[in-house]
């Protein structure tokens, strides 16, 4: 094949949305949970608009200057995909509706407004007004106030019409959603009212503008471009670019201005003009936005409208140990997230923190938890001598500043603190302990899939393996070396590491499936992903495909590559958790190869990050690991499969229902029994 054909990157993304989406209007999925994947939705959209959109507007605009028929290009896909999500929130208001109606029939409701209350409720809520909200009000009449008119980004306000006399202004008020929660519980009988922030202070809004007749109230939120513009050949301190570049994101350009589509035309021209917006901009919605807040809705009733909690799976030799270092010593161990606790990785960390004969500890963190345990075990190793070097990824997207804050508390603590390499992010997520018996160093290598971090590890499906191999943790200490020192590490052998052997490690591995299958052999590959957008990669396992191999693609998010091109089926499954684990399998002529790791195959995970991805050496765990993946492929609840035009077609449910995740958890209990 000479021309091999792409799925657009962005529209791929779009279609991943949907797909979730789909969740929200599943009458398999309970109804609490089908309002969580609703919000969700809601928040992911909002990232794509101010990243993804605003870089293609930035795009669009330099290449216009230099009279680039990319621009064309650029406001194509723009308008297109406008109109994707267009007919995606057409589908997404009636996916709420249905989900709000379910909720009413186990009385959990959302007033369209306060006086839908009892008289008692309302004055409840009128009490709350006076005494907490009105503090954090800040009102703006367009002909009255000496400020410059200003929205900040992402932030909720309610945009109005008023009327003083014969005169008629604008003016608009902030709906403080990031100060205060955003629904207000209200009990009535058997009943449970979730009262939006919103309308509360709409009951209210007369006293707020007093001298003015409030002629219309609507709904308004802008979106700005979220990018920070940090030079790649900086020089200085880094975290006060940065520190500044966050503090510039509220005044980023404008790539989605949403409003109340029953707003009149004389408030909608107000706010155009005022904020200097481009038609492009303005994006018709419902009564009510940020809509990602409905995550703040709980259960206040005695009702399954919850998933089934699963307590995580125990490791039953972890747990008979006193010591996990020196089981690790002993043997690989891997855990699978969530269906095992992450209490495991912190007691790698809270053991080495207080071993007197660690020397050593070395970690990667791109996001790490808000109350993190492993930050205060690093920060207790540092307090009893050991040597601590930690790097810090303060370039990780809307984590900046909780990295920032780390990573100032860690300095502080003694920890010594590596910063963000130009023009790299460091996505790795790995970890060393280097313990001294006698004269002698072991080295004990956390290599994961996924974050240190152990709030998403309770809701992202990834793996952790700890492992004390001679080989792995060399090179591993290797990958440290370049981050610390900047020394250019030799060959690696075992690990996959971007920047230096990834790209061509990946290639030599499906390059042999080929060589194998046009010797006659058996050829297999799968791949299992987030992310899968880099060309170069795609065109080798169309090349793969194209020679006979059996190549086997699981793509939870972007995939450009179109399965028809080739004949690789492509396999997409959303549930309950979020898969996020890298998974790369080789058939290799029956001495089977699997890799894991921190790297989609995106051109910025191969080429502009630190990523590590590690072989599965021990047999039993390599079963393991691919059983989890053989499920996800012939999951026939929850799975869909791509088809050439991006639609997410549903497996076709023939025989036993397999449930991936639900059948997942029963092995990992089976497997530790």
């Amino acid at each position: 094949m000479s021309d091999y054909s792409f799925y657009d990157r962005d529209m791929s993304w779009l279609g991943f949305n949907y797909r979730v989406l789909l969740e929200a209007r599943s009458p398999k999925v309970p109804i609490l949970e089908r309002l969580r994947f609703a919000a969700i939705y809601s928040s992911n959209l909002d990232e794509f608009f101010r990243v993804r959109v605003a870089h293609l507007r930035s795009i669009a605009e330099i290449d216009k200057k230099k009279i680039n028929k990319a621009a064309n290009l650029k406001e194509g896909l723009i308008t297109e995909i406008h109109q994707e999500v267009s007919r995606q929130l057409t589908k997404y208001g009636e996916a709420l509706d249905e989900i709000l109606s379910e909720l009413r029939k186990v009385n959990i409701c959302f007033p369209d407004q306060v006086s839908d209350l009892k008289e008692d409720s309302q004055k409840e809520l009128h009490t709350y007004f006076k005494t907490k909200v009105l503090a954090y009000l800040r009102p703006f009449i367009s002909d009255f106030t000496k400020h410059e008119p200003f929205l900040n980004n992402q932030q909720l306000y309610l945009a109005l019409r008023l009327k003083k006399g014969e005169d008629e202004t604008f003016g608009y008020v902030n709906i403080p959603s990031d100060a205060l929660p955003r629904f207000y519980l209200i009990k009535e009988e058997e009943k449970s009212f979730f009262v939006f922030l919103d309308d509360i202070i709409r009951a209210n809004i007369d006293s707020v503008f007093k001298e003015y007749e409030v002629l219309e109230c609507k709904s308004i939120k802008l979106n700005k471009d979220a990018d920070l513009n940090i030079d790649d050949e900086y020089s200085g301190d880094l975290t006060k670019k940065i520190e500044k570049q966050i503090e510039k994101r509220n005044l980023g350009k404008p790539s989605r201005f949403l409003f109340d589509k029953s707003i009149s035309d004389s408030l909608l021209s107000s706010l155009h003009d005022t904020f200097n917006l481009d038609d492009k901009d303005l994006v018709p919605g419902g009564k009510r936005h940020n809509l990602n807040d409905f995550f703040q809705v709980f259960n206040p009733t005695e009702k399954n409208i919850e998933y089934e909690r699963q307590k995580p799976v125990g490791n039953k030799e972890v747990g008979e140990s006193d010591s996990i270092l020196s089981l690790i010593e002993k043997k690989d161990l891997l855990f699978h997230f969530p269906y095992q606790s992450y209490d495991y990785v912190l007691e790698f960390f809270n053991e080495a923190a207080v071993d007197p004969q660690v020397e050593e500890i070395y970690v990667t963190f791109y996001r790490m938890a808000k109350d993190s345990v492993i930050g205060e075990a690093l920060i207790s190793a540092a307090n009893n001598g050991k040597k601590v070097i930690v790097f810090m990824e303060l370039k990780a997207r809307f984590d900046e500043a909780n990295n920032i804050f780390w990573a100032k508390r860690l300095k502080k603590s003694g920890v010594e603190i590596v910063y963000s390499i130009p023009g790299l992010k460091v996505h790795a997520k790995v970890a060393l302990v280097r313990k001294k018996i006698g004269g002698t160093y072991w080295s004990y290598g956390f290599f994961g899939t996924g974050n240190l971090n152990e709030k998403t590890a309770k809701i992202y499906c990834d793996h952790g393996l700890l492992s004390s191999d001679r080989e792995m943790t060399d090179e591993l200490l290797k990958v440290f070396q370049f981050l610390h020192k900047k020394e250019k590490p030799e060959a690696f052998k075992n690990l996959l590491v971007s920047q230096f052997n990834a790209v061509d490690g990946f290639t030599a591995l499906i390059d042999q499936e080929i060589a194998n299958k046009k010797a006659g052999k058996k050829a297999h590959i799968i791949i299992k992903l987030n992310n899968l957008e880099e060309k170069g990669m795609i065109e080798k396992l169309y090349e793969a495909a194209e020679a006979g191999v059996k190549v086997e693609l699981l793509a939870r998010s972007i995939c450009c590559l179109v399965p028809e091109t080739a004949g690789i089926p492509v396999t997409r499954l959303v549930d309950r958790y979020l898969e996020h684990a890298r998974v790369f399998y080789f058939w290799n002529d029956g001495e089977e190869t699997v890799y894991m790791g921190s790297s989609d195959w995106m051109s910025r995970n191969l080429f502009r990050r630190v990523e590590v991805c590690f072989p599965i050496k021990n047999e039993s765990l390599k079963k393991q690991v691919m059983d989890i993946v053989h499920l996800q492929l012939n999951d026939n609840t929850n799975s869909v499969r791509l088809d050439e035009n991006l639609n997410n077609i549903p497996v076709e449910n023939s025989g036993e229902k397999i449930n991936a995740q639900s059948s997942t958890y029963e092995l990992v209990k089976e497997w530790n029994s």
